[in-house]
């Protein structure tokens, strides 16, 4: 297949990027929907994800998009190799760095994660001037890489209570269905209200974690998006696996 990509210069004065945002993160960031990149077809058109098929100077062209807006040069926006673990590790990080989370309290920095379907974090600590980004799939979330993200920032010097988190479009209770085991296993460490019928709810789970490693309930921000009913975002289950992957990013610009 023949892929065409548009000049750099062309790009930057023809495409916009369509972002959420949270009010609470008062620092450069965003959760990308598909739009505003230079992908085309099923990876149309702001796909991050190396590998699952998309022409590689597309996906390099929508990374320097994407730092654009995260306001830092293409070399200090930083991302890992996603294990669905919980490990947390500080920017700068090379891309293959096994990791579900990265944060940074180096002004000019932007951390951030991949995801299509999973629970994209991100976490700002805006008097201790750090930044965190974390990839919250159902392992992770298990994991409860949230929490041991807030750790990893508490000694680094931040405070529970200063951190402001929001919490990304990802798979919702609507749409997320799972066995009867994974049921069980979450029902070990997790409270009721998180079941709906045969679905899990992620993102409350996570929402729950952050509360429970002491991030305060009105600093998360729980933007109830679902990437598998809105056909903005691209999503792994909805499309059977061959889709493209979101960038969401934080910046330490304070």
């Amino acid at each position: 297949m023949t892929h065409f990509v548009k000049p750099r210069l062309e790009l930057e004065s023809a495409l916009v990027l369509d972002l959420l945002t949270s009010a609470l993160l008062l620092v450069p960031h965003g959760f990308p929907t598909r739009e505003g990149g230079v992908s085309t077809g099923t990876f149309a058109s702001l796909n991050a994800g190396g590998g699952v098929g998309d022409a590689p100077e597309a996906v390099a062209l929508n990374y320097d998009l994407l730092a654009a807006e995260a306001r830092v040069p293409r070399d200090r926006l930083y991302g890992v190799t996603q294990v669905h673990g919980d490990g947390v590790v500080e920017a700068p990080a090379t891309p293959e760095t096994p990791a579900d989370a990265i944060w940074s309290g180096r002004k000019g920095d932007a951390v951030g994660v991949k995801t299509a379907d999973c629970v994209p974090v991100l976490i700002v600590d805006p008097v201790g001037r750090r930044v965190a980004a974390v990839h919250a799939g159902w392992k992770g979330t298990f994991a409860e890489i949230a929490a041991r993200t807030v750790e990893v920032l508490v000694r680094a010097g931040s405070k529970p209570a200063d951190l402001r988190a929001a919490i990304g479009p990802a798979i919702g209770p609507c749409c997320y269905h799972v066995g009867a085991e994974l049921f069980s296993q979450f029902a070990t460490r997790f409270p009721q209200q998180i079941f709906r019928g045969t679905t899990l709810d992620l993102p409350l789970a996570v929402q729950l974690t952050l509360q429970k490693a002491g991030v305060p309930a009105a600093q998360i921000d729980l933007l109830r998006v679902c990437t598998s009913c809105d056909r903005r975002f691209f999503s792994h289950r909805r499309d059977q696996g061959k889709t493209g992957r979101h960038f969401s990013f934080v910046s330490c610009l304070f």
